[in-house]
């Protein structure tokens, strides 16, 4: 038997994964302990086929969420129970790990246990692969069309935490320094001032309904470096599993400065000389495919074509994008033009909004996404939606830099099903798959998809798959994982 070892990150930023690797995990809340029990069958057996027993996983259970509160409570208090330092502590000597649902506190303390491990360890990336099984329900016709990954940046946006009451004192301030620096910005701040709620009021006949200043303040920071950072991570991901594109989903029509901004980073980094040989922008491949298909193209023909708009534009305008074309011909041409840009790896971009509309009306337009953590959230489990649900939607959250790597649940605890063992257990093993592969066993992860693809193709599924599959048999959440061992 091989001897259990940490996990650790060599000076070249290479993960060394021993034979018995000590893997830290949270059992979960709620359906956690049934799905664990599950999940952990189909790991053992996948390193156990894949490897011959020459690797072996050593399980570390650490503490977090409701089991923690209940069991340290009396010891660490009504906080620090809920997520010990400890378990902080052994997630980052460690650096990979795995957990199930965790219950978020109510009232006081940490707002919510995965927020607070994710930006504890600065795992600035929560990655969200979205794929089909083949049998699985789902409500759109092609549901196999659907094969991404989402790359939601985990730690600015909304998840800062910024983020102050109606009428409290942190609110206040904001608002009144608004007034006072910048009264422009300010005026945009509909009811800003007890007068303007005082009008309102009277015109729906209720004068004094709203007496005093009651506006929430948010704060959404958007950086240079946590925008490219997580973008850098999507793009080589993509590069290295031969991926077609990234896509930066966006809402820089109306938040220019953030949702825009991180748009237009991110293209930058893409032009730069570190990624430049092997990327061409969507904009790019119009301007050389143009010049391709007419030698003698113009590059006032060719601003014309690439955007719909030009005849519209000013004398300044025009002059811009056709220095753009000029640009684009002068310095990528050599290595990028006669076809050679078609076998590089595109990047693109779309609005949040209809990109929500695309992912279901032509989801081949998408592979590789990058986006901001609220337009992640929606994305990532809008498209769980169309491959079966976040039951068996998989997902991590991690910092490729110093190689810490949580891999979860996205379902929540369902306590109405705890202990019941019914519920599926597909979003963990599919997470532990995800874990496996970028531990570099490949082999077992590998063993874990042909498992799931056999067992859900024989339609031996739990109970949420059974009530939408004619001939299906119905098994328990642990009968589900053996029937994967059983396919493996």
């Amino acid at each position: 038997m091989p001897t259990p070892a940490m996990i650790t990150m060599s000076p070249s930023g290479k993960l060394n994964v021993p034979d018995a690797p000590i893997i830290p995990f949270i059992e979960g809340d709620g359906t956690g302990p049934d799905i664990w029990k599950a999940s952990v069958r189909v790991f053992d057996a996948a390193v156990e086929k894949a490897y011959g027993g020459k690797r072996k996983i050593s399980w570390k259970e650490v503490y977090a969420g409701e089991k923690s509160f209940n069991k340290f409570r009396a010891t660490l208090g009504d906080t620090e129970a809920w997520l010990p330092q400890e378990t902080v502590e052994s997630f980052r000597s460690h650096l990979v790990g795995i957990k199930g649902p965790l219950t978020t506190p109510v009232g006081g303390g940490i707002r919510s246990l995965n927020v607070a491990l994710r930006q504890l360890l600065d795992l600035y990336v929560c990655l969200r692969p979205v794929r089909w099984f083949q049998g699985v329900p789902s409500p759109v016709k092609k549901p196999g069309d659907v094969d991404m990954v989402i790359f939601r940046e985990n730690t600015e946006d909304i998840y800062a935490g910024i983020d102050f009451a109606a009428g409290s004192p942190e609110a206040k301030l904001i608002l009144d320094t608004l007034a006072e620096k910048l009264p422009k910005e300010f005026k945009k701040v509909r009811f800003g001032t007890a007068e303007a709620g005082t009008r309102w009021g009277t015109q729906i006949g209720q004068g004094d309904l709203y007496k005093g200043v009651e506006v929430g303040v948010g704060i959404k920071p958007v950086s240079r470096a946590g925008s490219e950072r997580l973008i850098w991570a999507a793009i080589q991901y993509a590069l290295r599993e031969k991926r077609k594109s990234v896509t930066l989903v966006h809402k820089g029509n109306i938040m220019k400065f953030t949702e825009g901004a991180f748009k237009d980073w991110g293209y930058g980094l893409a032009k730069s000389q570190y990624l430049r040989e092997n990327v061409v922008t969507e904009r790019e491949s119009w301007i050389l495919g143009n010049k391709e298909a007419n030698a003698d193209l113009s590059a006032e023909a060719n601003a014309k074509m690439i955007d719909p708009g030009y005849d519209m534009m000013t004398p300044d305008q025009k002059g811009k994008i056709v220095k753009e074309v000029e640009g684009v011909l002068s310095s990528i041409w050599a290595t990028h033009g006669g076809g050679k840009w078609k076998s590089k790896l595109m990047i693109k971009d779309s609005i949040a909004d209809i990109t929500l509309q695309q992912v279901l009306t032509r989801p081949k337009d998408f592979d590789v996404i990058a986006t901001l953590n609220l337009n992640g959230d929606y994305l990532s489990d809008a498209l769980a939606a169309q491959v079966g649900g976040i039951g068996i939607a998989p997902g991590a959250n991690i910092n490729y830099i110093s190689g810490h790597a949580i891999f979860e649940a996205t379902h929540g605890t369902a306590p109405k099903y705890a202990n019941l063992d019914q519920v599926n257990p597909g979003s963990v093993i599919l997470s532990g798959e995800m874990m496996l592969r970028y531990m570099g066993w490949t082999e077992a992860a590998d063993l874990i998809i042909k498992g799931m693809d056999g067992a859900i193709a024989a339609k031996t599924v739990t109970y949420d798959f059974h009530r939408m599959m004619e001939g299906a048999t119905k098994v328990s959440c642990s009968g589900f994982g053996e029937a994967v061992v059983k396919h493996m």
